[in-house]
């Protein structure tokens, strides 16, 4: 079997993903996706992935991958090579998955648990819809759905964790302290500005007790001394972990964080390959590991990374607040991995925009994500997508 084509599809109407389709001589295609910077993660791919995949096995994947992500300006980041390589190893895997009609969290090893914990990242239905991907201003507030949980978050956090609660969702994470971020450039941080950002974790305590684990998300906006005050300020809440409190470009620093505090790091959707996140184990910086499938070198690089947190006897978190090729890729994941702690989920997208893209969005009930069926990643974008009057689509052929 051979590869014939490469497609790269993206939809103006939902600009930072897109979808890689990887058509074969056998006429079984594989699907993979990524996020962000739409435009140059296709250019690349065309212009020069496309010579290295044509006409190549597919089912070669760790071959496959090792060239993707060994050249020269492919090394161990986030940005548009790394993307590129993650949406073709995920459409590598849904293709073998698809070839030999199996789901793709067995042909990573099999099921570890029949249900899986989430938590819900209290997103709206507008977050990250558009190119301006920036604190505060694409936030994007609005009344589209029942989950409009940004909004909920930043005006009664503490109703918002009751009805998760009664949905059967028992964890959730917010990002308080960005407007404050925006404010300062993340190099200081005001009495009243913290007192602001605490406000929602009073009023989840008040109103549902120690029900709800909260998650902070701090997106890698403050410098090292304001990121510690702000954790000595919110460790009395007991939340279950601190997310990106600093730019994930400091080993050193990120461990000074980590003793300084004793809720736990997780780190970091930033971080590509396996490389980065070594050094921060072995200087015990990362309490939890997590990664982004679609941006740090898909599943082939996903699964070494999870099998290095086990080897530091440290839980796996994977991902998710982008599309939804790249979460159901995370669900196979974090099935197949016997250190996962828990899955992203956001409602406003699962119940909401990603059903019109896809044919399956994996299940969600009680506060847990059931395992996908079917070959491959169990899912396939809508026909509708490819009817789309906005749709953009490149081939690359052999």
């Amino acid at each position: 079997m051979k590869i014939t084509a490469i497609e790269t599809l993206s939809a103006r109407e939902f600009e930072n993903v897109l979808w890689v389709r990887l058509h074969t001589d056998a006429g079984i295609i594989g699907l993979g996706e990524t996020f962000f910077g739409a435009g140059a993660v296709a250019a690349h791919i065309h212009d020069t992935l496309a010579s290295r995949l044509l006409g190549r096995d597919p089912l070669r994947i760790e071959a496959l991958h090792k060239e993707l992500v060994n050249l020269p300006m492919a090394q161990s980041s986030t940005g548009t090579e790394y993307r590129a390589a993650s949406a073709i190893d995920i459409a590598l895997w849904d293709l073998w998955g698809k070839v030999v009609g199996q789901p793709v969290h067995q042909l990573l090893g099999g099921l570890c648990r029949d249900k899986l914990r989430v938590y819900n990242t209290c997103a709206g239905y507008q977050y990250v819809r558009n190119r301006d991907i920036r604190p505060v201003n694409t936030w994007n507030l609005g009344d589209a759905g029942p989950y409009e949980d940004l909004a909920a978050f930043t005006t009664d956090a503490g109703a918002l964790a009751e009805n998760l609660l009664e949905s059967g969702i028992n964890a959730m994470k917010i990002w308080p302290f960005d407007p404050a971020a925006r404010e300062t450039g993340g190099v200081d941080i005001s009495l009243q500005q913290l007192k602001e950002g605490l406000r929602p974790f009073e009023l989840i305590r008040k109103r549902v007790g120690d029900k709800m684990d909260i998650m902070v998300e701090f997106h890698s906006l403050w410098n090292l001394t304001s990121a510690k005050r702000i954790a000595h300020a919110l460790d009395q809440f007991q939340p279950t972990w601190y997310e990106d409190p600093i730019r994930m470009n400091s080993s050193q620093a990120l461990a000074e964080y980590a003793r300084s505090t004793p809720t736990p790091v997780c780190a970091s959707e930033t971080l590509g390959s396996r490389w980065p996140y070594k050094e921060m184990l072995d200087r015990d910086a990362i309490g939890i590991v997590m990664v982004d499938l679609c941006w740090t070198g898909g599943l082939t690089e996903g699964r070494k990374i999870a099998a290095m947190g086990e080897t530091y006897h440290k839980p796996f978190a994977p991902h998710d607040c982008i599309g939804p090729v790249g979460f159901a890729a995370a669900v196979h994941m974090s099935f197949s991995q016997p250190n996962t702690l828990i899955q992203e989920s956001v409602r406003a997208f699962y119940s909401g925009w990603y059903k019109e893209l896809v044919t399956e969005v994996p299940v969600i009930r009680d506060g847990y994500v059931i395992p996908m069926e079917g070959p491959g990643l169990g899912t396939d974008l809508q026909p509708a997508v490819f009817e789309r009057s906005d749709l953009m689509v490149r081939r690359s052929e052999a």
